[in-house]
């Protein structure tokens, strides 16, 4: 056991003095104000403060982007070349580093091959497993692959005995991927009912895809093709026709003397739709492509990816597609029960992966979950067990949020983890917010004081108690507690959820009530969301807003995402009498030499490429001609450098008075994001600014029910007040507000709690309490109980 279990650690600088450090000086990327610090090895150390203050910069884009850079280095210039270019860190020393691990909240890739068992080598383990244990035998590995499809050829072989001749020689890869899905689990259709109503005709407007009018060249191409007439329903189509209409491949076609291309419908809305990142779609098109497109369960494989041999070998009657199916929890027992000397090292590597998952809180997936479907926090600790094993040590691991959502009764089997790693010999760098992981920091670093220009500087350094004891935000409110509403709304109305079995709901029985704050809560895995998402109907008066990633490049800002730019760039053409266009960086107001982007890129081959502030436009991203033009005295490219509170006083009133930009502005500001600049390329926020970047965006759609997952994450402490004041906010207005949520603060809070569980995966799915708060802190019948009535001090 280490010294650091049985002792309380040696104040900062004797650990610094004793144990090394990581020394940062003038660090300055993105609003880090020339930053120094020093960071003890082989400790854990939380990096704390209000969100945007900083700590993404200083842990991720400084030190961990850093080591990167100097390890990519030590690979030969040709290597280099195959990987991503890194830049150097706005820093003016860095000194004593060591091999970042960096695990963060990204979501894992939703590519539908891609599932927990084959994003932790578990699936590559059970294949070889089946492989030598399977009966009947089916072939090597990849047999058991529903990533690999069969594939037979021949060759020649050149053997020399005596005189040279040539063997033919064949050879097969046999996979075991369905033929079927192509190992997707699922097949694909186009719903024709939602691309055109047959009791029209084409003239009539009978097709129902955005962009198809008649009136444009669509209307042209299909009414001057031939293949059918245009004036006739299309339920009276002859077999012919409808083909046409829907399959004909592209034909050249004359129309009005003009050269143009007839294309059937589905082939072409599947090549300008349906290929595309459903995610980069405009709301209109991504809400048509979720209508349209139909995905059942593929009936040839059962869903299980595999072909019928690959699920017919069985070890004990367990077949592959079985054995990933399974509980992981299960799955972990029943490989412990396997006794088969010939692989009992592969029983041991598979069995202590099996129970990294237990031990992490993750026992309830199953290694056939779709990766794209974790959550943030799943996502981030299914990528820990890999590093769980690991003999390295004098690594530092970088984490984001670890606790991100984790029941209270969750965080303590975390902080047991990151201890471990760090009694390994390793640095932990965390990036955290709740109390309890705080709490066991070595080293503590709180940056702020405030976010976005009014933070970006050490506040304090030192231990918890130091920073309990200091006057900073976070030192302020650690010890928070909030107090159990004595008065609760009476619901309006109620939700009635009758027999929901999704996932592990075990044929739940529910009225989530309406016309109030309504938590559902109970541990990961236990089947809020299952709950929440699978029985609240998605439609017209349902807003509904989940962890999912917002996607952009570099050029998108908040200004852009949000739609606030189109009311500014239409302030901008009234007031000077021009296109809006010429007020987009993406159009025609772009500078021409770095065509908007504010920044040029040079390509140096094998070495890392260079981004230089575009000389031409100094960065500002438009033309000279464009930032000619003014609105209430400033240019478009000072509008966007303005924070989201400078620019709603700046909209409210005077010259510039725009209400459609006012009320987005309002909405950004109702939800924390008051210090962003409107110009932020969105690959600059925070995991927590993204969340509410995407709640203000939603905020202004017309609903009635707001389903919010986990809107706390990325809060700091001092921030929960303020969501709670925007969620009152919005019940007040009459709205309906259900929250899956952990926090206690919000619990405490709210006007009626559901708490699921009492265990994860199949000891979850049921309700374990129905109540207000203070009856569940009466009670103390749950984990939740006990966890919200420990923290409002009952």
């Amino acid at each position: 056991m280490s010294m650091a279990k049985k002792t309380d650690p040696p104040p900062a600088q004797h650990i610094a003095d004793s144990h090394g450090l990581i020394r940062v000086h003038g660090a300055s990327e993105n609003n880090l104000k020339d930053v120094s610090i020093e960071i003890p090895k082989r400790r854990l150390t939380v990096f704390t403060g209000v969100s945007g203050s900083g700590k993404s910069s200083l842990v991720f884009d400084t030190i961990a982007a850093e080591s990167q850079r100097l390890i990519n280095e030590t690979y030969s210039a040709f290597v280099q070349g195959f990987m991503p270019t890194l830049a150097r860190p706005e820093v003016d020393v860095l000194e004593g580093l060591t091999t970042a691990i960096i695990v963060d909240q990204q979501r894992m890739g939703s590519d539908p091959r891609s599932t927990v068992g084959t994003a932790t080598d578990a699936n590559a383990m059970l294949r070889i497993l089946f492989s030598r244990l399977g009966r009947p035998h089916i072939g090597p590995p990849t047999a058991y692959s529903f990533n690999t499809a069969s594939v037979r050829a021949s060759g020649g072989i050149t053997v020399e005995r005596g005189t040279k001749k040539t063997v033919k020689a064949t050879y097969s890869r046999t996979g075991g991927m369905c033929v079927r899905c192509e190992g997707r689990g699922t097949v694909s259709d186009i719903d024709l009912t939602q691309l055109y109503d047959d009791s029209k005709s084409l003239n009539e407007g009978a097709l129902t895809i955005p962009g198809y009018s008649m009136d444009g060249w669509y209307g042209r191409i299909f009414g001057g093709c031939g293949f059918f007439d245009p004036d006739k329903p299309i339920r009276r189509f002859t077999k012919k026709e409808l083909h046409d209409l829907l399959h004909k491949e592209p034909t050249k076609i004359k129309v009005d003397g003009i050269n143009l291309t007839y294309e059937g419908l589905i082939p072409k809305i599947q090549k300008s739709m349906l290929a595309k990142d459903i995610e980069a779609l405009q709301p209109h098109i991504r809400a048509f492509v979720e209508r349209a497109m139909t995905f059942t369960v593929c009936p040839e494989c059962d869903g299980t990816r595999l072909s019928e041999g690959a699920r017919s070998s069985k070890i004990e009657k367990v077949s592959i597609a079985d054995a990933c199916a399974m509980q992981i929890s299960d799955l972990a027992e029943w490989v412990r029960g396997l006794d088969e000397p010939s692989v009992a090292p592969l029983l041991t590597a598979l069995q202590h992966t099996l129970e990294s998952f237990v031990e992490i809180g993750l026992g309830y997936l199953s290694l056939d979950r779709p990766s794209g479907t974790l959550s943030g926090g799943e996502a981030q600790r299914v990528k820990m067990i890999r590093h769980l094993g690991s003999s390295l040590t004098d690594v530092t691991y970088v984490f984001d949020e670890p606790t991100t959502g984790l029941h209270p009764h969750d965080i303590s089997r975390m902080n047991d983890l990151l201890l471990r790693l760090r009694d390994k010999g390793n640095t932990v760098l965390v990036v955290e917010h709740k109390p309890q992981t705080i709490a066991i920091a070595d080293h503590v670093v709180d940056l702020g004081p405030g976010a976005g220009t009014a933070g970006g500087t050490v506040c304090f350094e030192g231990t918890v108690e130091g920073l309990r004891s200091g006057d900073t935000i976070t030192g302020r409110h650690l010890d928070d507690r909030a107090a159990v509403k004595e008065t609760v709304r009476k619901p309006t109305g109620t939700l009635e959820v009758r027999g929901a079995t999704a996932h592990n709901l075990r044929n739940v029985d529910v009225g989530i009530p309406l016309g109030v704050l309504c938590v559902v809560t109970g541990v990961a895995g236990s089947g809020k969301s299952s709950l929440v998402h699978g029985s609240i109907p998605a439609g017209e008066g349902v807003v509904s807003v989940d962890q999912g990633a917002i996607r952009g490049s570099r050029r998108s800002n908040p200004a852009t995402y949000t739609g606030l730019l189109d009311p500014i760039r239409k302030a901008f053409a009234k007031v000077n009498g021009v296109k809006p266009a010429l007020f987009s960086a993406n159009s025609e107001g772009a500078c021409p030499t770095c065509n908007g982007a504010g920044v040029v890129y040079t390509d140096l081959a094998m070495m890392a490429g260079v981004a230089t502030t575009c000389e031409e436009c100094e960065g500002k991203r438009y033309q000279a001609a464009v930032l000619e033009y003014h609105l209430g005295g400033r240019d478009i490219s000072e509008v966007l450098a303005m924070s989201v509170s400078e620019a709603e006083e700046f909209f409210g009133a005077g010259e510039a008075s725009t209400p459609a930009a006012h009320r987005i502005l309002g909405r950004l500001a109702d939800v924390g994001l008051g210090y962003l600049s409107l110009g932020q390329p969105l690959t600059t926020l925070s995991g927590g600014e993204r969340q509410r970047l995407k709640l203000a965006t939603h905020m202004g759609e017309k609903g009635g029910v707001y389903v919010l997952d986990e809107p706390t994450t990325g809060l700091h402490l001092a921030d929960v007040e303020q969501l709670l004041g925007l969620l009152d906010r919005l019940v007040d207005a009459g709205k309906s507000v259900i929250v899956v949520e952990h926090h206690p603060a919000v619990m405490a809070h709210a006007d009626w709690i559901i708490d699921l569980g009492p265990g994860a995966g199949h000891d979850g799915g049921r309700i374990v309490f129905e109540g207000t708060p203070a009856d569940l802190v009466a009670a103390r019948s749950t984990l939740t109980g006990e966890h919200l009535a420990d923290y409002v001090g009952a």
